[in-house]
């Protein structure tokens, strides 16, 4: 395939970096914490990843990163406040169209995700798969994981069972609060 400047893309052999897999659905979710913040709806910030910086080197550009590493394993990718709660929640991705791979979800993350239900707290996941986005809640994810201790999946049934979809719109883009004042805010 020939693009602008004679530059060539050839997609037969590309090997697929799953590196960036999620990008998409966090952008999507970026765009919509943006629009709550605007319209005053909520405070919900994307955390950024603890990073240990270990050298530095200096050029005419300013000051490059040259070594780093992940300080600590991270909790969850969102966090902020609604409603006078707490929410806490991950954005995840499966190209998996059976299951959703528990592997996915890390010990830490569950833990995390205990302590919050524990404190009052709302913690769910958004996941983006067979191109639906679901919101599965943190009581359910913990429900199930508690209940089949031996699986290593999430059959694709107990999400579309427990989970809701939540449709593309313009503004907000990905609208999960809707679903958060269903399952915690009943009027």
């Amino acid at each position: 395939m020939q693009y602008p400047n004679k530059i060539k893309k050839d997609f037969k052999e590309q090997k697929i970096s799953h590196a960036n897999r999620g990008m998409k659905l966090e952008s999507l979710l970026n765009l919509t914490n943006s629009y709550y913040r605007e319209i005053n709806k909520a405070i919900i910030y994307k955390k950024p990843t603890p990073i240990k910086i270990v050298s530095t080197l200096m050029s005419s550009k300013g000051i490059k990163i040259n070594e780093a590493y992940f300080e600590a394993p991270s909790t969850l990718d969102y966090n902020g406040l609604y409603k006078g709660k707490y929410i806490d929640f991950d954005a995840k991705e499966t190209r998996e169209t059976t299951r959703f791979p528990l592997q996915n979800i890390h010990e830490h993350q569950l833990l995390h995700m205990k302590k919050i239900l524990e404190h009052g707290g709302i913690t769910f996941l958004i996941i983006s798969m067979n191109n639906l986005i679901y919101y599965l809640d943190g009581n359910d994810i913990i429900n199930f994981i508690e209940d089949n201790k031996t699986r290593k999946s999430i059959p694709y049934s107990y999400i579309e069972e427990k989970g809701y979809v939540i449709n593309l719109k313009i503004n907000p883009r990905i609208d999960y609060l809707d679903i958060v004042d269903k399952i915690y805010f009943k009027e």
